[in-house]
């Protein structure tokens, strides 16, 4: 497994990847062709044998950042991969000055909650009915 910074080109396929993912709200092609056009993303990817198997967004601002997104494709999950795309948005996000990093995930979403307290973030505080569907969302912290 390699993790590289997103090209352009890399776009479509993380587009489907994103709707498999995120069915109930992906991002679609036109908003994650965008990060191209805001300094302050920076979006990695995962490879195995030149097939991208997950990928993650940070924005980072001044000093806290805010993971945007992670995915794992599903025949990776539960194998090291969102752990070491979570390593390495935490790496960039502390080269560009971050003290903190903030992330937002469904209640229901026990794998992702799993990975990321794994990955040494806590509970802050919860978004009542966040998400279009009414779901709420916790918003998690990690101190770098």
């Amino acid at each position: 497994m390699q993790i590289r910074k997103w090209e352009y080109k890399d776009i479509l396929r993380i587009s489907q990847i994103e709707t498999e993912c995120f069915p109930k709200e992906p991002w679609n092609f036109q908003m994650l062709a965008s990060s191209f056009e805001t300094e302050s993303f920076h979006g990695v990817l995962a490879e195995d044998g030149g097939e991208i198997i997950g990928y993650g967004g940070i924005t980072v601002a001044a000093e806290s950042a805010d993971i945007d997104n992670v995915a794992v494709t599903e025949p990776y999950r539960n194998s090291g991969v969102g752990t070491a795309i979570i390593e390495e948005l935490l790496r960039i996000a502390k080269d560009c000055g971050a003290s903190k990093v903030f992330l937002e995930v469904r209640v229901s979403n026990a794998t992702a909650m799993k990975l990321y307290l794994k990955s040494g973030f806590k509970g802050a505080y919860a978004r009542t009915r966040y998400y279009s569907d009414g779901e709420d969302c916790l918003v998690m912290v990690k101190e770098l």
